[in-house]
């Protein structure tokens, strides 16, 4: 994994060519079930080795807390880091979370993030009328996304949310190729209609969860 800095990027791919016949056939790039069950070299093959450039990645943390919930695992947040920008340079990789300035296993948690490798965006978490909490920074998402977008080749957004396409769109038309990396049963099917890549969750769950063989020993 590199890390490089903030350039204006010359916005230039280097697809293999199972992606550019399947993107000259209007094809989605979606794993098969064939492809999910190769191993993870053949599969980063399929899927990563082409030139995905500069990256930048942005973690709706909220969802893919419920996303982890959903697939009964922990995320080991440094593999997930790993996979995610395996054959790629990364730019920045942010997290973006409600936050509860009470609880100290949550500030524990953010702080090893931000130690970790990961740009950490909090916003505070607020109590609905019905007694619901909740803090929503899809804006704050749509923002990165659309001011970093000169920087990066490749967008790799952490999230199913519907809310987001919008935005998703606009950084497509802007040249850039945006990965989308979610559940399959939570992703919104707008969501993927407009990605240039979808990666479910549940076909890489091994490689990312805790006390699982790491996938960057060789990186």
């Amino acid at each position: 994994m590199d890390i490089t800095n903030f350039t204006e990027k010359p916005n230039q791919y280097n697809f293999s060519k199972k992606q550019a016949n399947k993107q000259q056939q209007g094809m989605k790039i979606i794993l098969s079930d064939e492809e999910t069950q190769m191993p993870l070299e053949q599969a980063s093959q399929l899927t990563l080795t082409s030139n995905r450039g500069r990256v930048a990645i942005f973690i709706d943390g909220s969802n893919l807390f419920h996303t982890a919930l959903q697939l009964g695992i922990e995320i080991d947040y440094t593999k997930l880091l790993c996979y995610l920008t395996r054959e790629a340079r990364l730019l920045r990789a942010f997290f973006y979370t409600g936050i509860d300035r009470h609880n100290e296993k949550q500030q524990g948690f953010l702080l090893w993030m931000r130690r970790n490798g990961y740009r950490v965006v909090t916003k505070e978490i607020i109590q609905l009328p019905d007694g619901s909490r909740k803090s929503n920074q899809h804006v704050e998402i749509a923002v990165d996304m659309m001011n970093l977008s000169p920087y990066y080749d490749t967008a790799v957004l952490v999230s199913g949310d519907g809310e987001l396409t919008y935005a998703v769109n606009a950084v497509a038309y802007k040249g850039a190729r945006v990965e989308i990396v979610s559940l399959r049963g939570m992703t919104n099917e707008s969501l993927i209609d407009v990605a240039d890549y979808f990666m479910d969750l549940d076909a890489i769950k091994h490689y990312i969860k805790k006390n699982s063989e790491s996938c960057c020993e060789e990186m």
